[in-house]
């Protein structure tokens, strides 16, 4: 995709409103970090109790994947995702606005000489992330320190997606935006040896996914993975980030290749995919993106998981 440019259509008159609400959240974010953490949690709790449907969705996430769990603890776990989703809102802007040197002392880099390695060997790499509500801080603060292409899809709003990218891409003045279905490019980038970012673990329907395992439930879940790894001839290094709860900022860690992948079948690969989904998510859940419908689609004759809103 070519770089996102500024237009003067965006000076338009309806475009006002979300150049002040825009201009209301970079003043915000210059405030200090430990404030903007104290911020976002208060707007979490306003979300928890605004935004009914997905706090059922959540909820329902929370209680198909951890049963071990007791009602008292689940709903403890709720309201820290919430939080953690409020403080995300402000993470976001900080990404794309904060001096980068500025940001640059929040990130605490573990695993990068297996980005290095691959490079080395000119090889292309999936990095394979998750959707935790640290997604966004987290690729900046990576994309200071290496080459990160992205999938990419473009937001409805056209200033909003000028001002997304933007901020994205400074901090990846050499990346690539690939549009999400441009699988040609995808495979181009990967054979050049460069790395994207990835992230499998979304409901994304019946199509090119298979049902294996996630939490005991079967989940659709994309082949896709295994097919940029042996078309684009890459590796694959699991990335995981986390706020640290001291207030110091993020540990971002690149994890050693998957071993065996990809192995003889797709079903293989989804599995081993999913178990390793199991073991990130399962050691920072508060920080997961739970109120996606991860369990949406389901094998044919089986009932819906998710009461109707």
């Amino acid at each position: 995709m070519d770089r996102p440019v500024f237009r003067r259509a965006f000076l338009h008159p309806r475009f006002w409103p979300l150049w002040l609400g825009l201009g209301v959240l970079w003043l915000v974010v210059q405030l200090p970090y430990g404030l903007l953490l104290k911020l976002g949690r208060g707007l979490g709790w306003l979300m928890f109790y605004a935004a009914g449907s997905r706090r059922k969705i959540a909820r329902r996430n929370l209680e198909l994947c951890f049963p071990q769990l007791s009602l008292a603890a689940r709903e403890k776990l709720l309201r820290e995702n919430f939080a953690s989703t409020g403080i995300a809102f402000f993470e976001m802007a900080m990404s794309w606005w904060w001096p980068k040197a500025k940001l640059a002392k929040l990130a605490h880099i573990e695993g990068l000489e297996h980005l290095l390695a691959a490079q080395r060997d000119g090889q292309g790499v999936i990095l394979m992330a998750l959707h935790f509500t640290t997604l966004e801080i987290g690729a900046a603060l990576l994309g200071q320190v290496h080459t990160i292409d992205g999938m990419y899809r473009e937001h409805s709003n056209p200033l909003f997606d000028y001002v997304q990218r933007t901020g994205r891409e400074r901090h990846n003045q050499d990346s690539t935006a690939i549009e999400r279905e441009d699988v040609r490019a995808m495979l181009k980038v990967l054979r050049a040896g460069r790395a994207i970012w990835y992230a499998p673990d979304q409901d994304y329907g019946r199509k090119q996914s298979l049902f294996v395992p996630l939490f005991g439930i079967q989940a659709a879940t994309v082949t896709a993975t295994t097919k940029f790894a042996r078309l684009g001839r890459a590796r694959v290094l699991p990335f995981t980030q986390r706020r640290l709860a001291d207030g110091s900022g993020y540990q971002l860690k690149i994890h050693p290749p998957l071993a065996g992948f990809p192995a003889d079948s797709e079903e293989a690969d989804c599995l081993l995919i999913n178990q390793w989904v199991e073991q990130a998510v399962s050691a920072c859940p508060e920080q997961y993106l739970w109120a996606h419908r991860r369990f949406k689609t389901r094998p044919e004759g089986s009932p819906s998981l998710y009461n109707k809103a």
